[in-house]
């Protein structure tokens, strides 16, 4: 059976670390980032002064918010005047352009996953796997390497982070990621990992599911839509849209909401029927932004882009002038016919001319 890969040059990384210098590590909050973060921390105690972590993100779906209890993660809420505390900086499971906030920060340490840009940031020390589906990998390759057993709390959570970003492997996975998941069963709690990835949803989201489920419009003979109206949070939109991917009628669906003055456009698909990033980028890219990967994608414009419309009608007008002539739409359950698509009856407006956007 395959084994971990060892780091090279680990060396170069540990000659960063000094008894003097007191560490940030910055991350955008989620699964598979606090488990890299965790498990850079773990590197680094006994090597350095102090090392605390920070996150730019508000902390809300209620997976994320379920791994921070659980495995006892301490993060600070990032704010620009904690810098002159610290001395050396780190960010990973992402890069400097990634986030407005990071761009001012002499970071001299980056190790991510996601693609480097044209003009990679000048770190002392970067470490980018693209090929790799999870940041939580590579960490466990830098602690196998480096001899470190992993606790309970730091595997479970960087078997969560593997789990989460290669989508339940289903998405971008790296033969590596396989191994070290499967290295990571040897110390992590299977329970305790199921407790986290159970917690999915609010309390207070249930509302939003039932209106979810009861105002679904088909589109064509196997896509979804629905409008959801005003949001307190947009993670509800993604596992909205990631609930309706388990019905077996479903193929493709988009759900939409308003979050403040911004719509939120959620794309999911079974990864065969239909490229929701390229549909996505297709119908809004022109008014905000919008992309993704083939089973899954995301758009989010400024209201205002609607021009007044009811932006129910707006999002699903550009929705079905991006689909064949021959698509059909109907009320979810219906039988399919072959006549044009009917408006949804909680827009309450006639299909007239007016300009579409998301």
């Amino acid at each position: 059976m395959a084994s971990l890969h060892a780091v090279p040059k680990l060396r170069k990384i540990l000659k960063l670390f000094s008894r003097d210098h007191r560490w940030l590590i910055l991350v955008v909050a989620d699964p598979d980032a606090m488990a890299s973060a965790l498990a850079l921390r773990r590197i680094m105690s006994h090597r350095v002064s102090d090392v605390a972590i920070a996150h730019t993100n508000k902390i809300s779906r209620p997976d994320n918010m379920a791994m921070v209890r659980y495995a006892q993660i301490k993060m600070l809420p990032y704010y620009p005047g904690m810098l002159p505390h610290f001395d050396r900086f780190a960010i990973i499971d992402s890069q400097p352009h990634h986030n407005a906030a990071f761009t001012a920060i002499p970071f001299s340490l980056i190790i991510d996953h996601h693609p480097l840009p044209e003009h990679p940031h000048p770190a002392v020390y970067a470490d980018i796997k693209p090929q790799y589906g999870a940041t939580s990998t590579r960490m466990t390759e830098y602690l196998h390497t480096l001899g470190i057993r992993p606790g309970k709390l730091l595997a479970t959570a960087l078997q969560f982070g593997i789990k989460t970003d290669t989508g339940n492997f289903e998405r971008h996975v790296d033969d590596m990621d396989l191994i070290a998941y499967q290295h990571l069963n040897r110390y992590a709690d299977s329970g305790l990992l199921s407790r986290i990835a159970r917690s999915e949803f609010h309390l207070h989201w249930l509302d939003t599911f039932a209106r979810a489920c009861t105002n679904l419009y088909g589109m064509g003979t196997s896509g979804q839509y629905v409008f959801l109206g005003e949001v307190d949070n947009p993670d509800v939109l993604v596992n909205i849209a990631d609930f309706f991917m388990r019905v077996y009628e479903v193929r493709w669906a988009a759900v939409a909401g308003r979050y403040g003055d911004t719509a939120v456009v959620i794309f999911r698909s079974d990864g065969i029927s239909r490229h929701m990033g390229r549909y996505a980028a297709q119908v809004f890219s022109d008014i905000g932004s919008a992309g993704g990967h083939k089973a899954m994608a995301r758009a989010e414009f400024p209201v205002e882009a609607a021009n007044g419309a009811e932006l129910e009608l707006f999002i699903w007008k550009r929705l079905t002038m991006a689909m064949p002539r021959r698509s059909l739409c109907g009320r979810a359950g219906t039988e399919a016919s072959s006549e044009p698509c009917a408006v949804p009856e909680t827009a309450n407006i006639f299909y007239e001319d007016e300009l579409e956007a998301d």
